[in-house]
């Protein structure tokens, strides 16, 4: 990508639009690997050449606003977002369409953010129809479509709305295991977040049944040291503490490290 990007910079000149793609690719790399300080200056540069030399209406200048937006997000620095997300949004629903795929995407972003300043009331209208979206261009089945349904369904549990969130996380499920496979780790995710409705409502022996299948899948696909393995091992640990408190242990298996974690809990509350 370095190699790529001082090409196009010494060949097309560094204001030119493919400049801006090679600056963008090579944020993305950086943004994904969590070197976020690196990948922002790219973006800022990326969205300059975008905007002076495309306009600021172009459907490519949406695309490098939305992903500065998202850096900023992934950096918790939520009101420099904000104002990009929107401006992403509304570009592109008027340049592509208030139907468009990728209207969809920044709905769903802006809706995310929302979520994640705790503006539920706001974020809710945006994930729905951002679905709707989604189910109509790209089908009923499609992996984006089980993503968006994944969303509304998180907002849906951070507000509590369990019986609402429980069958849009099993459609999502469902999706993700037909188009992706059993042993993908998106499917893993989506057994992790059904298990947290299960143990919401108090149905100890399906959150478990789901937790083992999620961490079999992410020991397998991305080792034992990665972060979901380990966040899958401590709601296991959370699950077996609840369903310990409420007298609920007879709905739990006779799985080693399940029987473990109850174990110890029961020798730390009777030292």
């Amino acid at each position: 990508y370095q190699r790529s990007l001082a090409i196009r910079e010494q060949e097309l000149g560094a204001n030119h639009p493919d400049t801006a793609q090679g600056l963008n690719n090579l944020a993305l790399l950086y943004y994904s690997m969590g070197r976020y300080e690196e990948a922002l200056p790219l973006f800022q540069r990326s969205l300059a050449i975008c905007e002076q030399e495309l306009g600021t209406n172009h459907p490519h200048t949406a695309s490098s606003l939305n992903n500065l937006a998202g850096l900023y997000y992934s950096m918790g620095r939520y009101g420099e977002a904000l104002p990009l997300f929107q401006r992403s949004l509304a570009i592109r629903e008027q340049e592509l369409g208030v139907n468009h795929p990728d209207t969809a995407t920044s709905l769903n972003d802006l809706a995310g953010l929302y979520q994640s300043m705790g503006r539920y009331e706001e974020a809710l209208p945006l994930y729905g129809r951002s679905l709707a979206i989604y189910e109509q261009a790209l089908g009923a089945n499609h992996p984006a479509t089980a993503t968006s349904l994944n969303n509304l369904a998180g907002l849906y549990e951070s507000i509590g709305r369990y019986e609402e969130a429980l069958p849009l996380y099993q459609r999502s499920l469902a999706i993700m295991e037909q188009e992706l496979g059993a042993n993908h780790p998106s499917t893993a995710i989506g057994l992790g977040n059904l298990a947290n409705i299960y143990g919401e409502q108090g149905r100890f022996s399906e959150a478990e049944t789901h937790l083992y299948q999620a961490l079999t899948i992410f020991v397998q696909a991305v080792g034992q040291e990665h972060p979901y393995t380990t966040e899958t091992l401590n709601r296991l640990g959370r699950l077996v503490q609840r369903a310990l408190q409420a007298n609920q242990t007879a709905q739990l298996s006779d799985h080693p490290l399940t029987q473990h974690l109850l174990q110890a809990l029961r020798d730390s509350l009777n030292p």
